[in-house]
């Protein structure tokens, strides 16, 4: 069946990574060169449309936006914190919307840094995981974001804020690892030279626990972090709260983490939210104890943020400082990290819910 030209949709030009550009300037007759001016404009000078690109040919510019998508995401809302932390809410071309979070500088996944601008990417619209804890996933999954809507993420961001963002989490909204192809096209250009540049040292990829992705993920060249959504440090408890774990054990998991440590040599993150009277326990802190040592990873304790629908609580602080305790006498590097944002209800896909449904109120 032929498709129609004139209904297929454009490629968006901020998914393609430099040497896709080239090769495109070049099947439209132009010079190699120009593709580097693209991307100078699209990722230096930031413009928003091709018309913008004011040192190429007319014609190229023509065909640039004849040929090409030059998705720009909307704001929607913006919510500030007395922290500092800001959420923003964007929408998307086909009006979805999607969640980032700027975090200040504060201890983060990695130590600590004065200068430290943090910003939390979605990877989809919606989740399929379902974490019970979690809102990302309450109003179900709609589709991946392509690699450019990742991206744009921290164009926008940084517009918007006025910050110059150094450190990138993918812990948004989604299962990173469940939009692979598109994860890695976006990591490729956030990193590069050409694109956006940030070190790949100062990017982490956090996984609910696909074991074969992490696999896959480990085999590749860029040396980005890695941090787990553990939440539960038994196949019991763990099952309680993130389905993920029927189809990929903790003992799978696991095996999986051990292979992405041989292959990179570097620490990786386990984060565990603490919830009341689930996960919190004595028991679930000496088995997480055992997990973090055998893999020499670093535990990241974090205190339920209340998501309204959902009927789980924080441990109160004495609760949380002895879940610490046991992990910090058994000889694991652990710290609480005490959420950001949580007076304006910062965690994932939280916004995005509560605007959600005022609209469909309407």
């Amino acid at each position: 069946m032929e498709i129609d030209e004139m209904t297929a949709p454009k490629t968006p030009i901020k998914s393609l990574l430099l040497e896709e550009i080239e090769t495109h300037l070049i099947a439209l007759g132009q010079r190699k060169y120009r593709a580097q001016q693209v991307v100078q404009w699209l990722y230096q000078k930031r413009v928003k449309a091709f018309a913008e690109m004011s040192d190429l040919p007319a014609a190229l510019r023509e065909q640039l936006d004849a040929g090409f998508a030059f998705d720009v995401l909307q704001p929607i809302r913006k919510t500030g914190s007395r922290d500092t932390t800001q959420k923003f809410l964007w929408q998307l071309v086909d009006r979805s919307l999607i969640e980032s979070v700027l975090i200040p500088a504060s201890p983060a996944l990695y130590g600590e840094a004065s200068d430290r601008r943090t910003i939390c990417v979605s990877t989809q619209v919606g989740c399929a995981y379902g974490c019970k804890f979690c809102a990302s996933g309450l109003d179900g999954f709609s589709r991946n974001l392509h690699a450019g809507e990742i991206v744009d993420q921290i164009l926008r961001v940084e517009e918007l804020s006025g910050e110059k963002i150094n450190n990138i989490v993918f812990m948004g909204m989604g299962e990173p690892l469940a939009n692979f192809d598109n994860l890695l096209r976006a990591l490729q250009i956030i990193n590069a030279h050409w694109g956006i540049g940030i070190g790949a040292r100062h990017i982490t990829v956090s996984t609910s626990g696909l074991a074969p992705r992490i696999r896959e993920l480990a085999d590749q060249p860029l040396q980005i972090r890695l941090a787990i959504s553990l939440h539960g440090a038994t196949d019991e408890v763990r099952e309680q709260i993130m389905p993920v774990n029927r189809k990929y054990n903790l003992a799978a998991l696991l095996d999986a983490c051990a292979y992405w440590q041989a292959r990179k040599k570097q620490r990786l993150t386990f984060e565990y939210i603490l919830i009341h009277g689930v996960n919190d326990t004595p028991e679930q802190a000496h088995a997480l104890a055992v997990h973090a040592k055998r893999l020499e990873a670093k535990v990241n304790l974090i205190p339920y943020n209340k998501v309204e629908g959902l009927p789980w609580e924080r441990p109160p602080i004495p609760r949380q400082n002895a879940f610490l305790h046991i992990l910090k006498t058994a000889g694991v590097v652990a710290t609480i990290r005490r959420e950001k944002g949580h007076d304006i209800d910062a965690a994932c896909g939280q916004l995005r819910l509560q605007t959600q449904r005022e609209l469909q109120a309407v």
